[in-house]
């Protein structure tokens, strides 16, 4: 019963830090970290294996947030289990311009933070990465590799769709390593979640092959049981908490009053008396500071020994599991892909950019042993399933490949918690219609500065019979609008592989690589480095002063090649520029965009896809061939001839502003 009560206690001291930060700030949401104070307190206190004097150690047991709009459970647990940079001062900043307490968790804003919430159902996809990836590892270094992924989640994360898409995943997988305490509290903005959902979510989560199981969420005894029944299971597992939102505030407890505003002075000083809890706000007796200390540096002891097995390893094989956790690339990286190179500048092939992809993908995986491919179930189609790799399947996982299945979303949000994770490179790919699906996770894995690296196949008209839904005209300009984000449409082989290289080396900014289902010539003839590395340049010069620039991204440089042939033979001196990368092409200095750009009087953009963003390169009089309206079915050749994105309409074009500039 004492340490019922001490856990009581300790408990309190979030909820009044909690209830105190939100009213200092005007804003925010108390009534989530009030509710699951005490199952937060037995986790931290009994069970999580972490050291908060470092936050980053490998072997640490994950702790994910995914119901972000609690945020000040995280903090006020960060700053009394002892971290350095969660003051108190900070907890006073709350949700202020500059502080370490964001309104909603920020991974590499805050440390201690595992990953950026809010967005809900994105905390659920990203644990059963960051178990998957636990798994993974630990069948390639299992002497360093034993942890586990617990996640808080809300009635909200459990109602967004991507948490079917995760947990299904986590089912199939069988992460018994993964653990949800979901707070079942009933309450959501509107009021009772029985005001729009009935689902029996006990049921569902056994239905995907989890554990589940429901506990009252302020019997520390029956929380702490439940959690350790789940050690050397064989399924993930759920843990319903039925908790009270708001638990201590006596009046406005257990309603939407607590979820999204402050409680307000009255009900506080109240909530304080329920609470017995006679501090001023910010205030946190030393027994108490002492005691959640305590339990932050519980952890030392299986640090230092996870420390002597890392020291123990060979020289080789702890200098590659040190590589892997830096994410930098091996030494025979660079050759591996020079090479590569070589044999295409030697032996041109003309391919699709899916396939050039796969041949790329086969160099870069082959040196890369930390990277894990997968596709959301169009694995034929998407070509990133190459012939040295190996399929992860339910219970082995040393393969490199992961068959996601029809859950695009699922996908990206899990590839980010592995890349959040460390150790590996994570790679997904689907068609990029779909890229719909996974935008949410995309924007987030922007956000956070992940090293992923996305494949999105079928790029544009060119998909052809397939019809307009399956043909991604505003795609590619809606993915170039997410800020930290490179979008490669490569050209030719030569582009595909140097977007490859750029992706893996890329570790602030996540790639998405954006290829074709039809043919290509190869282009690049000459080796002059990696030209993608500067977004865009020359491809071809015009003979003598151009008149005319043609600027192409993907299948329409070879399109614009054609075209640059037809106008240098009618007198139009022309040049071509291959933009496979904005984002990259816009990093560059002003005097090399311009040189690029040129000054030619016609300035001519082509791609099969909508114009937007286009006009931060030909200036809004240029001219543009593609798409203003959604596909067509048809054969792809005709599906371009009939939207007017051909040579002879590019050529005609050109000498109609040529005419015009005259």
């Amino acid at each position: 019963m004492t340490d019922a009560i001490d856990t009581r206690r300790l408990a309190n001291a979030i909820r009044a830090l909690s209830m105190d930060a939100v009213e200092k700030a005007n804003s925010g949401h108390p009534g989530m970290p009030m509710g699951m104070a005490d199952v937060a307190t037995v986790l931290f206190t009994k069970v999580l294996k972490f050291d908060a004097a470092d936050p980053h150690w490998f072997d640490r047991d994950r702790f994910v947030l995914s119901a972000g709009h609690g945020s000040m459970l995280l903090y006020s647990l960060l700053h009394l289990t002892g971290s350095k940079e969660m003051t108190i001062e900070e907890l006073k900043r709350f949700r202020q311009v500059g502080s370490r307490t964001p309104g909603h968790p920020e991974r590499g804003h805050t440390e201690g933070i595992e990953t950026t919430t809010g967005p809900l159902g994105a905390g659920i996809s990203n644990s059963v990465g960051l178990a998957l990836a636990e798994r993974i590892l630990a069948a390639q270094y299992p002497t360093l590799t034993d942890h586990r992924t617990f996640a808080i989640c809300s009635d909200g994360d459990l109602m967004e769709g991507i948490s079917q898409e995760a947990i299904a995943i986590a089912g199939h997988y069988k992460l018994s390593k993964l653990v949800f305490l979901y707070d079942d509290n009933g309450i959501s903005i509107d009021g009772e979640t029985s005001l729009s959902d009935s689902v029996d979510q006990i049921a569902r989560f056994q239905a995907c092959g989890w554990n589940a199981v429901r506990i009252d969420g302020h019997d520390a005894e029956a929380i702490e049981a439940a959690i350790k029944a789940t050690e050397g299971s064989d399924k993930p597992t759920l843990i319903a908490c039925k908790t009270t939102i708001g638990f201590g505030a006596p009046n406005k407890g257990g309603t939407e009053k607590v979820h999204g505003s402050p409680l307000g002075a009255e009900e506080i000083a109240a909530a304080r008396k329920e609470l017995g809890w006679e501090y001023p706000p910010f205030v946190i007796p030393d027994d108490v500071k002492q005691a959640w200390e305590k339990a932050g540096s519980r952890g030392a002891g299986a640090r230092a020994e996870w420390e002597k097995r890392l020291a123990a390893l060979g020289a080789d094989e702890k200098a590659e599991f040190l590589r892997r956790q830096r994410a930098e690339l091996p030494a025979g990286f660079a050759k591996a892909m020079a090479d590569y190179k070589a044999k295409l500048y030697a032996e041109p092939k003309e391919m699709a950019t899916r396939k050039a992809g796969e041949a790329a993908l086969t160099v870069v995986s082959q040196a890369l042993p930390e990277l894990v491919s997968g596709s959301a179930d169009l694995t034929p189609s998407n070509n990133t399933f190459t012939k040295n790799m190996t399929v992860v399947s339910p219970g082995s996982y040393g393969g490199t490949f992961v068959h996601w299945g029809i859950r695009e979303h699922g996908m990206a949000g899990a590839i980010n918690g592995m890349a959040i994770h460390g150790g590996l490179l994570p790679v997904g790919s689907t068609f990029l219609v779909f890229s719909d699906y996974c935008r949410p996770s995309l924007r987030l894995a922007a956000l956070m500065k992940l090293r992923v690296v996305q494949v999105f196949t079928h790029d544009s008209i060119g998909v052809g019979e397939d019809g307009p839904t399956h043909q991604p005209v505003e795609h590619v300009a809606s993915l170039r609008a997410i800020p930290n984000l490179n979008v490669f449409r490569p050209a030719d082989t030569i582009e595909t592989a140097e977007a490859w290289e750029l992706a893996v080396s890329s570790l602030e900014r996540p790639s998405l690589l954006v290829l074709t289902r039809q043919n290509l010539p190869q282009l690049r003839l000459e080796d002059k480095g990696n030209l993608t590395a500067k977004g865009g340049y020359e491809l071809a010069a015009a003979d003598g002063p151009a008149k005319v620039s043609l600027f192409a991204t993907g299948s329409e440089v070879s399109l614009a090649m054609e075209a640059k042939a037809k106008l240098d033979a009618a007198g139009v001196p022309t040049r071509v520029v291959s933009i496979p990368c904005f984002e990259l092409f816009f990093d560059q200095p002003g005097a090399y965009r311009a040189e690029v750009i040129g000054t030619a009087p016609v300035k001519i953009a082509i791609e099969a896809a909508i114009r937007q963003g286009w006009d931060a390169i030909v200036g809004s009089d240029g001219g543009f061939v593609g798409m203003s309206s959604f596909g067509e079915s048809g054969p792809y050749k005709e599906v371009y001839a009939h939207f007017g994105i051909t040579t002879e309409a590019v050529v005609a074009l050109a000498n109609a502003m040529a005419e015009t500039s005259a």
